[in-house]
């Protein structure tokens, strides 16, 4: 059986449980940073779906209750941000939105692909707060996603990143439609779009290589 970090079986654990959490929630008619951004006490239902997520995932739910010291820890992290605010996250790379009736799969499509916006650090919150509310209103994409707080060795400098995705980098209406609504806005610097074909291919921008296919 192979060893796994305590650390990373947290991060592991965390991130399963807030896909849980989001998703019952979500089923409830609630979006998890609606609740918190609106300081709605929701103690209630967060027991009951870690209980059910520690029935589920044992092992998981111990790691957790042992690193944050019980459930109402877990639950004011939360509240105070993790999970639900970029700068505010330090157990996940990235925050995920998808758009209503999206499967959760469909950003790994080989036809998707994203418009990528670059951000210092300290624009990152409010920038995500509009892509994310947005994408929720079925304005942009099929989903968004942001980096976090914490720190990955992927990042190549300290700039945050938040991906837009269309379901289908072929359809250049669709395309040009989201880029568009991200200039409504605010987003008015050029951007570029990336399809997931250079992205499975590990292709990144370095100097004399374009990898982008749309910029706009």
């Amino acid at each position: 059986m192979v060893e796994v970090e305590p650390e990373a079986l947290v991060d592991v654990a965390y991130g399963l449980f807030e896909l849980a959490l989001n998703k019952e929630l979500l089923a409830e008619g609630n979006y998890l940073f609606h609740l918190v951004e609106t300081r709605v006490d929701f103690k209630d239902q967060f027991v009951a779906i870690f209980l059910q997520f520690g029935n589920e995932y044992p092992q998981l739910s111990e790691a957790l209750l042992v690193k944050f010291g019980g459930i109402d820890q877990i639950y004011e992290m939360i509240i105070d941000g993790e999970g639900v605010t970029p700068s505010g996250t330090t157990r996940m790379y990235w925050i995920i939105q998808e758009a209503p009736s999206v499967a959760p799969d469909a950003i790994e499509d080989e036809l998707a692909g994203k418009w990528l916006i670059f951000l210092p650090a300290d624009q990152v919150d409010e920038a995500w707060k509009k892509v994310r509310d947005a994408t929720c209103a079925n304005i942009l994409g099929i989903s968004a996603k942001v980096s976090t707080k914490k720190p990955n060795p992927d990042s190549k400098d300290q700039m945050k990143v938040i991906y837009v995705y269309t379901a289908d980098w072929q359809d250049e209406a669709e395309v040009m439609r989201v880029r568009e609504e991200l200039r409504k806005l605010g987003f008015m610097d050029r951007l570029g779009y990336k399809r997931n074909i250079e992205t499975f291919k590990g292709e990144y921008a370095q100097k004399g290589k374009r990898v982008t296919f749309y910029s706009a």
